[in-house]
């Protein structure tokens, strides 16, 4: 019986952990799982460095929804259905146990995305999901009480109830199937990407990190505090890529190009490290700078400055010109670096934008426009910052959906 059919569309997170709770919960229903590529859940397989961050460790759903530079509201009100202790729970019900780091990511005790891949591949194969590889989807049509999903290949597949889990679309045609069933959708960005700074000295310093720096996009209101990574192409790191997060549109808007001013002890301003200076002329006068860090900077990062101030290998701390002191204070605490052009974090890369939310109910996942019909996952305008966030999206929207779904 058609109605009795669930068609799920990608092979991701979200959708895997729809048609596997969707299975579970209805024995009667038929799932299959469609999925364009000849690769399952490959970003799961990639994140975290191939360990998979599966979700993160967050207090309460006020914390975590704050963590979402877009759906906010949204997914606050499906937290309230499933939540990061029912994602550890759900996992360690089957086998499955997840260990919490110092910055509150969570993996999988094993360090291993294989273990999620084989728990849900496991779980798909328990409740007899139906998957299908290289099934790209050319038309969603509304048929009497169901649905038709037309393949490229010619293929034709009818069912009662469809969830779309197709992951973040980079370019706004995609989505055209989609509209042509009457949803709008806010238009793909880029989100979570590096700064690229081609030809600035820092990048000599690849390698080098610090646990905590300030960010601003200069005029802007944009900006972030946290660890930073100097890279060959220019910066990267959680901060780099919170502040790409929240800042997606407005840096789309300015094609990459602008300024990033650092400071890398955020503990001063201008003025308090002026003043911690003049003290430090004073403790530390007979000796060389070059010789003595005094602020816990990677030792390669204070060479860098004193270069860049001017500052000679042999200038000890009570004779630094003030012309130079006021060169060093100024790259330490508002470093001017110009960006131009971003690249993809690893192949970690999240879109901003896609199903307009207002058009989805966040307690069922069904479309308010078409019946029958239902999302999981980036498919819609929900994007988080790096840290688990947008694999805890996957896993609430598609568990919502599954029981939405089963309830009918």
């Amino acid at each position: 019986m058609v109605n009795k059919r669930l068609v799920v569309i990608g092979g991701g997170a979200a959708g895997f952990f729809c048609a596997v709770n969707a299975a579970r919960l209805d024995t009667q229903l038929e799932v299959t799982l469609i999925e364009k590529s000849s690769k399952l859940l490959s970003k799961v397989k990639v994140s975290g460095g191939g360990r998979c961050n599966v979700t993160h460790n967050a207090p309460d759903i006020l914390y975590m929804s704050k963590r979402y530079p877009r759906g906010q509201h949204f997914v606050k009100k499906a937290f309230s259905r499933f939540f990061v202790p029912d994602t550890i729970a759900w996992f360690k019900e089957r086998g499955v146990a997840l260990k919490a780091e110092a910055d509150g990511r969570m993996f999988p005790v094993t360090d291993n995305s294989q273990t999620i891949i084989d728990c849900l591949l496991k779980e798909a194969d328990k409740y007899g999901v139906k998957i299908r590889m290289n099934a790209a989807v050319s038309e969603l049509e509304p048929k009497g009480k169901g649905w038709e999903i037309r393949l490229q290949d010619g293929g034709v597949l009818k069912a009662g109830l469809v969830c779309v889990a197709a992951g973040g679309y980079a370019q706004l045609e995609k989505f055209a199937w989609l509209q042509a069933i009457g949803h709008q959708v806010e238009a793909p960005m880029p989100s979570l990407f590096t700064f690229n700074m081609p030809g600035n000295p820092i990048t000599t310093l690849m390698g080098v990190s610090v646990e905590e720096a300030h960010v601003k996009i200069a005029g802007t209101k944009l900006q972030e505090k946290g660890p930073l990574l100097i890279t060959h192409w220019g910066m990267s790191g959680p901060c780099i890529l919170r502040l790409s997060a929240w800042g997606a549109r407005e840096l789309g808007v300015l094609k990459y190009e602008f300024t990033a001013l650092i400071n890398w002890l955020p503990a001063f301003n201008e003025n308090s490290l002026r003043e911690e200076m003049q003290g430090l002329r004073f403790s530390l006068g007979g000796q060389k700078m070059h010789h003595k860090n005094p602020f816990g900077l990677p030792q390669r990062l204070w060479q860098f400055f004193l270069q860049q101030s001017e500052i000679g290998e042999d200038v000890r701390w009570a004779d630094m010109p003030a012309k130079e002191q006021h060169k060093l204070i100024k790259f330490m605490t508002a470093m001017p670096c110009p960006v131009k052009g971003k690249t993809t974090f690893k192949e970690e890369f999240v879109t901003c934008g896609g199903i307009r939310l207002s058009e989805i109910d966040p307690a069922t996942m069904e479309s308010k426009l078409a019946p029958g019909l239902f999302f999981a996952g980036e498919v819609m305008d929900v994007d988080g910052i790096t840290g688990g966030f947008n694999f805890q999206h996957a896993w609430t929207s598609g568990w919502v959906a599954a029981s939405a779904i089963a309830e009918r």
